[in-house]
């Protein structure tokens, strides 16, 4: 049974991300309840009862039940009120990611499909632990990318009103603003706080960017970064590779690197461009079943590769990861990965509000569950201790990347020379002699 068959005759996005703005689709215009409040907690408690996959292992169904007869007894004199009580309701469920969005709040958060979103840049997350509001990563090329917002910095206070208590709707409200205005933020980072005024803008978004570095031996690599798993993203990542096959490039490094995920699909669709056969992904519900995603057989490319991954890369940027390594495509560089192997799911609520809750988790090939622990690259590699500059990015000013195409020319130059090798030919001497670094091979 397929996992889609849970959702049947609902409109459901999957998704695979920490970014508090949602891609969704309206096909049609919700009905605006004027009276009947309950209508839509009942909506949203039957949605949770039904498919919330529970990471914590705290959820228990009949205290779950017991909630709804509490909040269906109540009465709501309007929508404000009922929207409070349903936040309170999933405030129960001790999942960070479950969460409901106003009609209004709903509309802020979009990403269409032409990858716009309006703001400052960030990707924020509730961080139940610390009770904090903390900034997965910044976007590239947006006010809190150039203002210098790293990864992990903690949100303290916007425009001075303290973050202490504020869910994330509450946060992207005061964050949100019209274009051209300033919101103030608040930062701690490693123990000091600072300010940062930042300017809020309408952005669009590109997925992919990528470029040709030549090396000192006059080989092409070809640098590739992927910054968001939107619904361009796929359609983007083949028209580059494509471009880069042409150009007859020697490897790839796939930045990865402050990723904070996106949709579901389009990391399959991105990883089947990289792994010709394998499993890519799988998913569990709630209810163990299992659905498994696998290369097609149409990758795009089989040239050596090597992926940049850091504290921000997360969801999305996990499964690719994790497939990649898990498959034996390629090696990982960088620093370990946030830690995020939880789908949601947005449904939009019969008022025009929307919801968006985990209905399954994801395992690698490996069948390795990564929630909350990450993935540990295979070369370990610190950030420049000195910020860089944008254009450095996927140079040899950044450090990161240095230690990746150092990486990817040995695993080169190891396939060059297998190739190379005939064993009933007088070159075998000759391929001994050129194995500077004492490979073992096994040719099967």
């Amino acid at each position: 049974m397929k996992i889609k068959k849970l959702f049947k005759n609902q409109l459901v996005f999957l998704i695979v991300t920490t970014f508090s703005g949602i891609l969704v689709s309206n096909h049609s215009k919700a009905t605006i309840l004027e009276n009947n409040y309950k209508e839509v907690i009942d909506h949203v408690w039957q949605i949770v009862y039904r498919d919330f996959l529970d990471s914590s292992g705290k959820f228990e169904r009949s205290n779950w039940i017991n909630l709804r007869k509490e909040f269906l007894a109540k009465k709501y004199s309007d929508n404000n009120e009922a929207y409070d009580a349903i936040r309170d309701m999933l405030s129960n469920l001790d999942d960070p990611y479950t969460r409901f969005l106003d009609p209004k709040e709903f509309n802020q958060m979009r990403i269409d499909t032409s990858g716009e979103l309006t703001g400052v840049g960030i990707q924020i997350a509730k961080d139940k632990d610390s009770d904090s509001i903390i900034i997965i990563s910044p976007i590239e090329g947006t006010p809190a990318y150039e203002a210098g917002i790293k990864a992990r910095d903690k949100i303290l206070s916007i425009d001075n009103v303290s973050t202490k208590g504020l869910n994330i709707e509450d946060a992207v409200k005061l964050i949100r603003g019209r274009r051209g205005t300033k919101v103030k933020l608040e930062i701690l980072r490693n123990g000091n706080s600072f300010y940062k005024s930042l300017l809020r803008e309408r952005i669009e978004l590109k997925s992919v960017t990528s470029k040709i570095n030549e090396t000192k031996d006059g080989l092409l690599i070809g640098y590739v970064r992927l910054k968001q798993f939107n619904a361009n993203a796929s359609r983007e990542m083949k028209d580059t590779l494509k471009d880069l096959e042409i150009k007859k490039v020697s490897g790839y490094v796939l930045d990865l690197r402050s990723n904070p995920g996106g949709l579901l699909e389009s990391s399959i669709d991105i990883s089947r461009q990289f792994i010709d056969k394998g499993i890519i992904v799988s998913t569990l519900s709630k209810d163990g079943l299992r659905e498994t995603k696998r290369g097609n057989g149409k990758a795009l490319t089989k040239k050596p590769l090597i992926v940049l991954v850091n504290e921000g890369s997360a969801s999305a940027s996990e499964i690719v990861s994790g497939a990649i390594r898990d498959n034996n495509r390629g090696k990982l560089v960088g620093k370990k990965t946030f830690g995020k192997g939880l789908v949601q799911s947005m449904r939009t609520l019969v008022d025009g509000s929307g919801l968006t809750v985990t209905v399954a988790k994801y395992l690698t090939p490996n069948g390795t569950d990564i929630n909350k622990f990450g993935i540990t690259p295979d070369i370990e590699v610190k950030m420049n201790s000195n910020p860089i500059l944008q254009r450095e990015i996927g140079t040899k000013r950044d450090r990161q990347y240095r230690a990746g195409e150092k990486e990817l020319l040995k695993i080169i130059k190891k396939t060059k020379l297998v190739s190379q090798f005939q064993p009933d030919s007088a070159n075998v001497l000759a391929f001994f002699k050129n194995n500077e670094n004492n490979f073992v091979y096994s040719l099967n």
